[in-house]
């Protein structure tokens, strides 16, 4: 038996012949022609889509988006510097510091001292943050042509050249 509060109080749908109704705005199909307009929602619906896939590829090497993008840099520049990497990437330093302790705590990367600068440690992949890393970046790479299989080769790559445009 229904108790008072599970009784419906209205019903959900209005009647066809309630006058009142028939004037209330209502939507059927969202219109979002607007918002497909501005480079930012489509960029950030695009980026949406890639990065939770990025994201549950990277699991099984334990990585997160930034985690990559500051051992990809690694990667390609060894003895790159945290001050480096915080400029490469718009991070802030004290966020940076605990992410190369954990990089290092992972034995993914280890610190040497800066050939010019006395002051400054250079970052290097270990053996195994070199061997997760290529396989890190093919997945990536795979993902990559996944997700832009719509693409020709030539708009992908038009298409990244226009991204860069706005952010470089």
């Amino acid at each position: 038996m229904l108790e008072e509060f599970d009784k419906p109080k209205h019903s959900m749908t209005a009647p066809a012949d309630n006058p009142i109704a028939q004037h209330i705005p209502h939507v059927k199909k969202v219109n979002t022609r607007y918002l497909e307009t501005l480079v930012g929602y489509n960029a950030r619906r695009t980026a949406l889509v890639i990065i939770d896939e990025f994201m549950c590829r990277m699991a099984v090497y334990g990585l997160r988006t930034i985690d990559f993008s500051v051992l990809s840099l690694i990667t390609h520049n060894p003895g790159i510097t945290s001050k480096q990497l915080c400029n490469a990437l718009g991070i802030q330093a004290p966020n940076m510091v605990s992410m190369i302790n954990s990089l290092a705590k992972r034995k993914l990367i280890t610190r040497l001292p800066h050939p010019t600068d006395g002051r400054a440690m250079g970052l290097h992949l270990t053996p195994t943050g070199a061997d997760m890393m290529r396989q890190a970046e093919k997945t990536a790479a795979e993902l990559e042509i996944d997700k832009t299989a719509k693409l020709s080769k030539d708009e992908r790559k038009t298409l990244l050249l226009l991204l860069k445009k706005i952010y470089k």
